[in-house]
């Protein structure tokens, strides 16, 4: 896709509002305009940890290898069992994972054999300890009326020459697990994405200083790179940039030189962002500049040469929000994961009643908690100002409310978006 000939047919659309774009409109017409990174590099399993598979990956062995035992118990014959009663056959031996039985088990003879050892020959079902007495060298089973009982086959979890993992898969625990028990060492991955970020803002001050009447501390590049660091992303934080003209198109014209992605926080509400467009209709071109949310309307989206660009809200929370609902999606596809997954959702009874407009989305900070008949339950963290950043410390999910949606009682059943997925 022609990314700068899109932008321009898109705003030329005759529903295109770049002052009030809808949340599910300004998603699809970000992702429009996303291309995957495509440089590949080989990793250890272990270093590809939480990056993106760049191949296939084919199995080379059956998994498991062999049929083995499901528990500790006794191997025999499903044929020298009895239907309606015990059967009272002879140990022979034993068999260990990792160290098989050697022999051959015949007609009336039992194997005692744990859990993940291969299923001796001549024998097809494990007896669990539990359903056997032993006296001597003789064992007394109880039946079972299932040939295969408690036996694992080989291949059962991946057939040699099946595929085990698909190109574009990110590699969670799970994923490193598998590659090991196929034997996989290293694996192609796609490079990291890299990220730059800068705040705006003759008030911001870094970390350290002291602060003077109408200063405040540049929390936000903190946020950035912590939700950043944690996505995988290589990262660059430029500092704080003072609110003038050449120092900000400096800053945009270093970062696009070495970004896929240029994130700013602060500079496009409205007033200040006068001389950011102009800087930016020079370097590149902006698709939008707000949304039908809260918190988090001014928010931009565009490209700077060949890096993609979001201007994100100077409130503190405002930048949280809108990175966890447009910036962590499109990063996420970027870094060449074939399928994104949205933060999981659910529907729950908010026992607080909630202030809200209709006309625009609404992301209210909630905490979850179960009642004592186990069903869950959301209240909201109380104050919902977009610079009350011990908000999203104490909450642990997204109370979202639809465009149309006014005041709601306590009680009323909402949609929640938790903020946590599963490792």
């Amino acid at each position: 896709m022609d990314s700068a000939k899109s932008l321009h047919e898109l705003s030329t659309a005759s529903d295109y509002d770049p002052n009030s774009m809808p949340v599910e409109k300004a998603r699809s017409h970000i992702r429009a305009f996303l291309e995957p990174v495509t440089a590949v590099e080989r990793l250890n399993i272990r270093a590809a940890l939480g990056r993106v598979l760049a191949e296939g990956v084919i199995s080379p062995v059956n998994v498991p290898q062999h049929d083995n035992s499901a528990m500790d118990g006794y191997a025999v014959r499903f044929d020298d069992l009895k239907k309606d009663g015990e059967a009272t056959l002879k140990v022979i031996g034993t068999a260990f994972a990792g160290k098989p039985f050697d022999g051959s088990v015949g007609p009336g003879q039992a194997v005692r054999i744990m859990t993940g050892a291969v299923i001796p020959q001549g024998t097809d079902t494990v007896i669990q300890q539990e359903r056997a007495k032993t006296s001597g060298d003789t064992v007394v089973v109880a039946p079972v009326t299932k040939k295969g009982t408690n036996t694992r086959s080989a291949g059962e979890d991946l057939r040699q020459g099946e595929p085990a993992l698909k190109r574009g898969q990110p590699l969670r625990p799970a994923e490193i697990g598998l590659l090991a028990s196929l034997g996989i060492g290293e694996v192609p991955v796609y490079r990291k994405l890299r990220v730059v970020f800068f705040s705006t803002g003759d008030e911001l001050v870094p970390v350290g200083r002291s602060l003077a009447a109408g200063q405040i501390y540049d929390s936000n590049r903190y946020t950035l790179y912590g939700m950043l660091t944690r996505l995988g992303c290589d990262v660059l934080d430029m500092g704080v940039i003072r609110d003038d003209p050449k120092a900000v198109e400096r800053a945009f014209d270093e970062a696009a030189q070495s970004a896929d992605v240029v994130i700013t926080s602060g500079g496009v509400s409205v007033g200040e962002a006068d001389y950011v467009k102009q800087i930016l209709e020079r370097l590149g071109e902006v698709l939008f500049w707000k949304i039908a949310m809260k918190p988090g309307r001014p928010l931009a989206y565009g490209r700077i040469g060949r890096a993609h660009f979001f201007g994100l809200p100077g409130n503190p929370v405002a930048v949280m929000v809108t990175f966890y609902q447009f910036v962590r999606d499109a990063l996420l596809y970027l870094q060449g994961q074939a399928t994104v997954a949205p933060l999981p959702t659910l529907k729950v009874t908010c026992t607080s009643a909630i202030k809200k407009a209709p006309g625009r989305t609404e992301f209210q900070r909630g905490v979850l908690s179960r009642a004592a008949d186990g069903q869950w339950t959301v209240r909201t963290t109380g104050d919902q100002g977009s610079g009350i950043l011990s908000s999203m410390s104490q909450a642990d999910c997204f109370i979202v409310l639809p465009t149309e949606a006014g005041n709601l009682p306590a009680g009323a059943v909402v949609n929640v978006q938790l903020l946590e997925g599963l490792i």
